[in-house]
């Protein structure tokens, strides 16, 4: 989808439509969840702090996050999808990779298929997508950026080395911006050039990844399309308008941070077997800590006190640092066991749990809170 974030507020709001429109955190702390294509003209984009954003364009409009209204159109564009072929490997709200080889038979070529797909997408939901048609996933996907917004870029088996050849190393997903830099100190601009370096020039950036490299820069991957792949990890995090020391304002926060992201846990009735805690101080340097609990579980106190523990332990080697972002992860997540059908068996914990999950579902997420929770 072409500026998803930013579209669905264009379209959402029509007084905004055509004018700078900056998603994300409006405090200065904030960072730029999506940039609209009038904005990206003064060099804002993704994942920038608000505050860089807004002295590169003063005038933008800025508007908060509606991750539940995101949520809903993209559940209409990945029906659509689904419509054409059960491969369908959504990479986040608003990108997927498609198989449509055994569609073909059916509705046609691949690029009458993704002509219909960028059709009904602008019917449905008055939004456009931009599509890469290939033989590779690696191929479609920098195919499906390089005409953007609305495009549609098709890159046949026998056009491959013709499309990539003159395209910065920079546009090769998984690089990195660092990365991106050292590979064009070594004077490698382009990705004919990457694919034509040398192993000694190459290995002293990617070591054993060398080959899967100057592979990738050949347009070579054989990763098939992975349908309903499982979720590898929930996190809940927040950055702070302003840097955070008192440690018992950090354990309250990571306890509301806790109870957020366990809540989205049980929604999809997984269970997490390693808890982690992410920290960022105001320097940016960046810290995680991560304990593993056995037997695997979403409850929510049990998460709560691993995390703060985990929290109060860092505190102690670190005394008086101040906090910029601090964030709950849970990982190695498996389907949650059935409960038992008789409540008596429940914990205490469960029970309550299962309280706190009906009343917001029922009256909202702030129906009921957690008494670790407020400050």
């Amino acid at each position: 989808m072409d500026a998803f974030y930013a579209s669905v507020e264009q379209r959402d709001n029509p007084e905004t439509a055509g004018f700078p429109l900056i998603v994300g955190g409006i405090n200065g702390r904030g960072v730029v969840a999506a940039a609209s294509y009038e904005v990206r003209k003064y060099g804002v984009h993704s994942a920038m702090p608000m505050s860089t954003a807004l002295r590169l364009c003063p005038h933008a409009i800025c508007v908060r996050p509606r991750m539940a209204r995101y949520k809903e159109v993209s559940n209409q564009v990945f029906a659509i999808f689904h419509e054409v072929t059960p491969l369908v490997q959504g990479l986040s709200l608003d990108e997927a990779f498609l198989d449509v080889t055994d569609s073909v038979a059916l509705l046609g070529d691949a690029v009458t298929i993704a002509r219909s797909i960028k059709q009904r997408i602008l019917k449905m939901t008055r939004l456009t997508a931009s599509v890469g048609v290939a033989p590779n996933k690696l191929v479609a996907k920098i195919a499906s950026d390089l005409a953007k917004p609305d495009g549609l870029t098709v890159v046949e088996p026998d056009r491959i080395h013709e499309v990539l050849d003159p395209l910065s190393v920079r546009r090769l997903p998984g690089l990195g911006r660092k990365t991106g830099a050292k590979v064009e100190a070594r004077g490698i601009q382009t990705f004919a050039q990457l694919r034509s370096a040398s192993d000694s020039v190459l290995w002293p950036l990617f070591g054993r990844y060398t080959q899967r490299i100057r592979d990738r820069a050949s347009g070579i991957d054989d990763r098939p399309v992975h349908p309903d792949q499982e979720e590898k990890s929930i996190s809940a995090e927040d950055t702070f308008e302003r840097d955070v020391g008192d440690p018992r304002a950090l354990r309250t926060h990571l306890a509301q941070l806790a109870d957020r992201a366990c809540e989205r846990m049980r929604n999809k009735q997984l269970m997490a077997r390693c808890v982690g805690i992410k920290i960022r101080r105001a320097d940016f340097s960046t810290f995680t800590r991560r304990r593993v609990v056995a037997p695997p579980t979403h409850d929510g106190g049990t998460i709560s006190k691993v995390a703060n523990e985990l929290l109060t332990r860092w505190l102690s080697e670190n005394p008086g640092e101040k906090l910029r972002l601090l964030g709950v992860v849970l990982s190695d997540l498996s389907a949650a066991s059935q409960l038992d059908l008789f409540e008596d068996s429940l914990t205490s914990s469960s029970r309550l749990d299962a309280a706190l999950d009906e009343a917001r579902a029922r009256f909202g997420s702030r129906a009921l809170r957690r008494g670790n929770t407020i400050k």
